[in-house]
């Protein structure tokens, strides 16, 4: 890593660029006064030149992404929820154009873990005057994520949760609906980290993290932080209802280290495969099915308005 955590804490507020903002905006999620107040309190602000784009779908938002980078952009506003800022930071990763954060979804996970309000005036205020923190990003399969990856039990669950289960996720919504939705079962696995051997065995579910809290508010990294420059890596090897209801219990309340069900390391390159194709998600989104993983840490990959440190 070229600059290291403490040089990344100094970075200094900035104030709005005179040159061009761009929102990307998931036109049906909302908060506050919705996109109306939004875009009143940038033009208040004073901002440049403002370039506006909405979008139905979040896997839409790529390509609005780099049109505005061809536009000259020095900030992307993006509003929405997980899957739209994970598809943003795809396209945005490498770039070195800051990401301001609106947390409009039902799920905002990587706002939460920064310290971004779902209050629309501060949220603005941090997007616009907010320090610009470089932070890491997972790559799984060519594909960058924010908050969380993974495969098998967890890519099941995300995969078949309905959105209005999606939108009430909380820790013990979370438990109930993974336990109604799958069966999480166990298939070979076999997982490299930093090109070591670190697990051969039958697991039901693989989890690579940026932040220490994923799907469902559960606290399942204490140790994680997205700029330290690695992923922590999870497997486990529950494969019933009583052994995921424990496991999930656990993780509910904190402890996912104590399950005798789940082994936890960290790593900067992970490769996993499997026996027989497994679903897998990157930030709350189903991607489809693999039986090859090749992970890996994008250090500093995104930079993204954050509320200043804590005196």
């Amino acid at each position: 890593m070229s600059t290291s955590t403490a040089e990344r804490a100094d970075t200094d507020t900035v104030a709005p660029p005179a040159g061009v903002v761009a929102v990307v905006a998931h036109r049906k999620k909302t908060f506050g006064g919705g996109l109306d107040e939004l875009r009143a309190r940038l033009v208040t602000a004073g901002v440049g030149r403002l370039v506006w784009y909405e979008v139905p779908k979040s896997r839409k938002a790529p390509k609005r992404v780099r049109k505005a980078l061809d536009e000259g952009a020095e900030l992307v506003l993006v509003w929405g929820g997980d899957g739209m800022v994970q598809r943003c930071a795809d396209a945005l990763a490498g770039t070195g154009v800051p990401m301001g954060i609106l947390p409009a979804g039902t799920a905002n996970l990587f706002a939460a873990n920064l310290g971004i309000p779902t209050d629309l005036p501060e949220a603005v205020r941090i997007a616009l005057h907010g320090r610009r923190r470089p932070l890491d990003l997972g790559r799984l399969n060519g594909e960058h994520f924010a908050v969380m990856a993974g495969a098998g039990f967890d890519g099941d669950l995300i995969r078949d949760a309905d959105r209005k289960l999606k939108g009430r996720l909380g820790r013990v919504a979370y438990v109930w609906t993974a336990l109604r939705h799958v069966r999480g079962e166990c298939v070979r696995t076999r997982i490299r980290v930093d090109g070591a051997d670190w697990f051969d065995g039958e697991a039901s579910c693989v989890l690579f993290g940026n932040v220490g809290t994923i799907t469902g508010g559960i606290p399942a990294f204490d140790d994680a932080r997205p700029d330290d420059g690695a992923l922590e890596v999870g497997v486990a090897t529950a494969s019933g209802a009583v052994d995921w209801a424990r496991t999930l219990g656990r993780m509910a309340a904190g402890r996912s280290d104590d399950s005798p069900f789940v082994r936890i390391t960290r790593g900067r390159k992970i490769r996993v495969r499997f026996a027989a194709p497994k679903t897998y998600e990157l930030d709350g989104g189903a991607r489809g099915t693999a039986k090859r993983l090749k992970v890996t840490v994008v250090p500093g990959g995104l930079t993204v308005c954050c509320p200043d440190p804590v005196q």
